[in-house]
């Protein structure tokens, strides 16, 4: 069975196994995929599937895929892959009024029987009177639809960025703000995000940008991210990764207010105002309050100094107004990202950039992808595909300062003044090494005579 795409590495946490707490995703034979929490001593329930210990999956590595038995599971062995070869036989002979496959009222019957998929999928084989007349293709095709409809095994997917995002984006596209798995994967190479980088990001995408920033920052950097809500923002996307604390350490949220320098935050106020503990309790709260604004003040500090690498957007608010709050903090070369889901606004965006010398060359991209089948003899684009992944704003910003010059001005200047001290400083040579110099000038006639009448036979 097919375990998703994406990447074979281990995921992000740094191991290849499921522990406990993780948060798994796992693909039906139909090829949907869900998401199930890992606990111990808990039980999973999976409807027409079965139920099964969560237990039972701890400590195995993800990849496997599963049939459940008992509330037990068992490993169902890889199937070797198959050419098919292909014959002179075609689907034109094929009466579908002759075709007598097994009522549904049998195939119920044969499934409280006990009996595997494979075994059912078998007997409806056999009953099929048409089922040699197909081209091979159409038998295999013929199989898997069958086996998506009667097989009650399921495989468990690696929680790379790609799955994550892509089972999102076939979940409800709405929330992921139409961010496809290509978009983000051109958004960060856009915004330039690499470790040891600092970073800003606005994600109103349920968290899927924050992730992809952490995942290549890998624990070594700084991502400040902006929200909304006076509580640290919740990130769905960023459960299905299953972060360690090493790669979420790095991060620090704001929310709009905080990121105001002229704004007095209330925790300080309170500190001040309140009188010396009281109780263990009190003592236990007001040392948490100082920890807190402590925390806050260090982040505001941060991010007033300045000079990130870059910034990414991902927001419903208008986004010129998030890059005249934000990019005075950015550094020179700094990549801002800006996406959306309609054009429109990043058309306007791109428009008022343009006037502003800030911004380096503003440009709106399409991210566009197609999926293909991938067999021998039968590699052909998939005929169903997503409408659009959203676009995609990249400028850069620079410097606006009129008196500044290249590199090759300076460099010119200072050899031009190189050259008017040298001339300008007086000769230190005594009279005596003058006299000398032109007794040896006057000694060497020949040379120029030499030279002169080389010149005249030339």
């Amino acid at each position: 069975m097919d375990v998703g795409e994406g990447p074979s590495n281990a995921p992000i946490h740094g191991t290849t196994t499921i522990q406990a707490g993780d948060t798994v995703l796992i693909k039906i034979p139909s090829g949907d995929v869900r998401t199930l929490k890992i606990e111990k001593g808990g039980t999973i329930h999976l409807g027409k599937f079965g139920s099964f210990y969560s237990g039972e999956l701890i400590g195995q590595p993800y990849g496997l895929t599963y049939d459940i038995v008992e509330k037990k599971l068992k490993v169902v062995p890889p199937r070797t892959f198959q050419e098919v070869e292909d014959t002179g036989a075609t689907n034109e002979l094929i009466n579908d009024a002759q075709i007598q496959p097994m009522t549904v009222h049998e195939v119920e019957a044969l499934k409280k029987s006990g009996i595997s998929a494979e075994e059912i999928i078998k007997r409806q084989i056999e009953q099929h009177s048409s089922f040699e007349l197909k081209t091979e293709y159409s038998k295999e095709k013929y199989k898997k639809r069958k086996e998506a409809k009667y097989s009650k095994s399921f495989s468990t997917v690696i929680p790379t960025l790609f799955n994550v995002t892509d089972y999102w984006f076939k979940k409800d596209q709405n929330r992921l703000r139409d961010i496809r798995p290509d978009s983000l994967s051109q958004m960060l190479n856009l915004a330039n995000i690499r470790p040891g980088g600092k970073y800003l990001a606005v994600d109103e995408a349920s968290g899927i940008v924050i992730a992809g920033i952490l995942e290549r920052l890998g624990g070594n950097g700084r991502l400040i991210t902006l929200c909304d809500v006076e509580s640290p923002p919740a990130y769905p996307a960023l459960t299905q990764m299953n972060f360690d604390k090493k790669l979420t350490s790095i991060m620090s949220s704001l929310n709009w207010a905080t990121a105001d320098e002229d704004y007095t935050p209330v925790l300080t106020l309170i500190d001040t105002q309140s009188g010396p503990a009281k109780s263990e309790s009190q003592r236990s709260r007001q040392n948490k309050r100082k920890a807190m604004a402590n925390a806050l003040t260090e982040t505001r500090e941060e991010l007033f100094a300045g000079e990130f690498d870059g910034l990414i957007v991902a927001s419903q608010y208008d986004p010129f107004s998030i890059l005249e709050e934000l990019s005075p903090y950015l550094g020179g070369s700094a990549s801002i990202v800006v996406h959306s889901p309609q054009v429109q606004i990043l058309s306007d965006l791109a428009a008022k950039l343009k006037d502003i010398p800030t911004y380096l060359a503003p440009a709106v991209s399409e991210a566009w992808l197609r999926q293909y089948q991938i067999l021998p003899g039968r590699t052909h684009p998939l005929m169903n595909a997503s409408g659009s992944g959203g676009f995609i704003l990249h400028t850069i910003k620079v410097y606006d300062d009129p008196s500044a010059s290249s590199v090759m001005a300076h460099r010119k200047a200072a050899k031009k003044a190189r050259t008017e001290q040298t001339e300008a400083e007086p000769s230190h040579s005594t009279p005596d090494q003058e006299q000398e110099a032109i007794t040896e000038v006057k000694a060497k006639p020949s040379d120029s005579m030499e030279v002169d009448s080389s010149n005249s036979n030339s």
